[in-house]
């Protein structure tokens, strides 16, 4: 039989002597005050108040059955302990009394509840009140000693009606005292807290979806979202409250995580992220990085990405649990203040008020950005269908091999094109100097060697990266603007430029892609018989970044390779340069043609150009870098080409996109140049009537078209006929 050192001494008369009061303390698991808890009369123990009892009137006769009291015998003894009275089938019923007062201790258990509940500031409600001890100012006799209490045991009362008193909960004691004992520096911490909540909570609301619109007014404004939380979490009670508001967490948790997605796709591809499309492109991504920066430099990035994107996550769930406590604690307050905030809202909205020109107090930006994102994906997934119906649509695709490319037969053609080679290179103030005066030195060079150039402008269907739907819009002839028309248009058999010209019987098609690392199942959707990727040229020196190779090396492996050979036919190349690629350092350097050997002596050049980290965060640095490297790769083309070109060679080269926002300028356009150059002057006749500029430079009026619609100018102007 165990006793706890504060249990009642049990009377064994009809009366408990009134200089010893009964005492007894509230379990952990005790009902909270104001809790209801049904008992049976004889198990409610009794506390009697110092000094103080009601008289005792004895209750009526009544039976009641032995079951119902099952401690009538330990807490009230009859009178004589005859051995009857364990038998009598009707034993004396428990005396009525009146309510008695609360004991001190009572009233100490809840005093420290309170106290507790005040202190806690993140949880509205308490789990229970604490056991404690009694009070050392309980008046004398209140408490019994532990040893008065082990020296007289009551063999009435049993090991399962004696209470077991639960461990304390301490981790809630420490964090009371700490509280008590640095008030000032509790309320600095919670209210630190609960600023941090609220502004995570508002900028997660507000954020931009491009850079260039992140500044302070866009974020001292009213959101409805906000508003409309608020008065929800509010009137829901405690479980369902704290539900929600973690739900609500984790979806403007996500929200975010996209909107940075947005800033970072709008700055390098001028286009927001398309959460179906573009996950496909994190791949790609961690190969960029890795060549760039190297293998632990990617892990390493992709590892903060991730820890990012968690800490996101839970960030702006606690921070709407926090609030959403907060508004719960004072809710005459948030009440008040949340009617306030929808009132100002409807106002300015109706009156549309600005801070300045869009960007209005009265904010909707989540809700829109949602309904753009639901709108984005129902688009997207239309726009499958709605493709493959047109890729299946070609002017050409049933022109007879002999209708095809009459006016070029004879001809080595070549199809280059110039990474990131865009409008802006030619315009741009810091850029345009440098490659202003390459393309005008280099369009002597062909003058000088007999050959003539026309260029124009063409849009792109992509920007700042996603090169192969560049390539692709230009060859197939329609509109390749995402990954899923990519797939769509490669998995068909579309006429591309290099086919048709396979097509006819003519020509031999060869393509030299040094930025191809793996297998390329493209390949034969492009009508490509021979395929000469980065393993295929026989490079020997290092990479400059994510280039493989430089393009001197490339063209010169090219000329070795392929060109040079005796063939029975004319070709028709594909030559895909990479050497003006992100990040544009360390960039390659022209060496003398007879020093190009296996590229080991790109060794020392490497090493001594500019790293990555040395320009990447500094816009005008890359954008000095860029138009080096455009210099370079036009450079390295034209070269070849009075090098080793004839009055049969027909060349047309043209960038691919516009280089990142960051290098091109916010909103700039998507133009790429485009220049055919070939000796014989029948070649440039033929597309005469399309007023392209003279040389290699497109002049600001020179006319503008779209990507797609180059394929089949370019096909009916050299003899082809329609034949859908």
């Amino acid at each position: 039989m165990s006793f706890n050192t504060s249990s009642r001494q049990l009377s064994k008369t009809d009366e408990a002597p009134e200089d010893v009061p009964s005492q007894e303390v509230t379990p952990l698991d005790a009902p909270a005050p104001g809790d209801t808890v049904q008992t049976s009369e004889a198990e409610t123990p009794e506390v009697s108040a110092p000094e103080a009892k009601a008289p005792e009137t004895e209750a009526p006769e009544a039976k009641a059955p032995e079951a119902e009291a099952p401690e009538a015998k330990a807490s009230e003894a009859p009178e004589a302990e005859a051995p009857e009275a364990t038998t009598d089938p009707e034993p004396k019923a428990p005396e009525a009394k009146d309510p008695e007062p609360e004991t001190p201790e009572a009233e100490a258990s809840q005093t420290e509840t309170s106290q507790t509940e005040a202190s806690e500031t993140g949880t509205p409600e308490t789990e229970g009140p604490e056991a404690e001890a009694p009070d050392a100012d309980a008046p004398e006799g209140e408490v019994e000693a532990p040893e008065q209490a082990a020296a007289a045991p009551d063999p009435a009362v049993s090991d399962a009606d004696t209470p077991t008193a639960p461990r304390p909960r301490r981790w809630r004691r420490v964090r009371g005292g700490w509280r008590e004992k640095y008030p000032v520096a509790a309320r600095v911490l919670a209210w630190t807290t609960t600023a941090v909540a609220l502004a995570v909570v508002v900028v997660a609301l507000l954020m931009p979806t491009q850079a260039d619109k992140v500044r302070i007014a866009a974020f001292v404004r009213l959101p409805v979202e906000a508003i409309f939380g608020a008065a929800l979490l509010i009137v829901l009670p405690r479980k369902p409250r704290i539900a929600v508001a973690a739900f609500a967490g984790l979806g403007l948790g996500a929200l975010t995580v996209v909107n940075f997605l947005d800033i970072g796709f709008n700055e390098y591809l001028g286009r927001g992220f398309n959460v179906v499309l573009d996950w496909s492109l994190f791949s790609d991504a961690q190969g960029y990085l890795q060549d760039t920066f190297g293998k632990g430099g990617a892990l390493g990035i992709a590892a903060l990405a991730v820890t990012l994107v968690i800490a996101v996550l839970a960030l702006t769930t606690l921070s709407v649990i926090r609030l959403g406590n907060l508004a719960a604690r004072h809710t005459e307050t948030a009440t008040r203040t949340t009617l306030v905030l929808a009132i100002a809202w409807v106002t300015c909205a109706a009156l549309g008020v600005q801070y300045a020109a869009g960007i209005p107090i009265a904010s909707e930006h989540t809700m829109q950005a949602l309904q753009f994102k639901a709108e984005q994906v129902q688009r997207t997934l239309q726009d499958e269908a709605e493709f493959a119906k047109i890729a299946k649509k070609d002017n050409f695709a049933n022109t007879p091999p002999d209708q095809l490319l009459t006016g070029l037969r004879g001809k080595d053609m070549m199809i280059t094109f110039i990474e990131s080679y865009g409008r802006s290179a030619i315009e741009d103030p810091v850029m345009a100097p440098g490659v202003d005066a390459t393309l005008t030195a280099e369009n002597k060079k062909l003058t000088d060697a007999g050959f003539a150039a026309k260029s124009g402008w063409l849009t792109s269907a992509t920007y700042g990266g996603s090169s192969w739907l560049g390539h692709s819009t230009f060859m197939s002839g329609l509109w390749i603007s995402n990954q899923q028309r990519y797939r769509t248009v490669t998995a068909g058999e579309r006429l591309t430029l290099p086919g048709a010209f396979k097509k006819t019987g003519a020509w031999d098609t060869v393509g030299v892609m040094p930025g191809v690392q793996k297998a390329w199942p493209e390949q034969n959707f492009y009508g490509i018989d021979k395929l000469y990727d980065s393993h295929k040229l026989g490079y020997k020196g290092p990479k400059f970044s994510w280039s493989t190779m430089p393009d001197q090396y490339a063209l010169t492996a090219f000329e070795r390779l392929v060109h040079s050979k005796k063939h029975d036919k004319p070709l028709m190349s594909t030559i895909i340069l990479t050497s003006s690629h992100q990040p544009w350092a360390p960039i390659p350097e022209l060496v003398p043609q007879d020093q190009v050997g296996d590229g080991s002596i790109y060794n020392a050049i490497e090493k001594a150009g500019k790293k990555p980290a040395d320009i990447i965060t500094d816009s005008t640095k890359s954008k000095q870098e860029y138009g080096k490297s455009i210099q370079y790769s036009v450079s390295s083309l034209i070269n070849y080409l009075v090098k080793y070109g004839n009055k049969n060679t027909v060349l047309i080269f043209l960038g691919d996109h516009q280089p990142i926002a960051r290098v091109s300028g916010n909103h700039a356009s998507r133009d790429v140049p485009v220049s055919i150059v070939a000796k014989d002057p029948k070649v440039l006749d033929k597309i005469a009537a399309w007023n392209w500029a003279d040389g290699l430079q497109p002049k600001q009026d020179t006319p503008v078209w779209k990507m797609n619609a180059f394929r089949d100018r370019f096909l009916t102007a050299y003899g082809s006929t329609p034949a859908p």
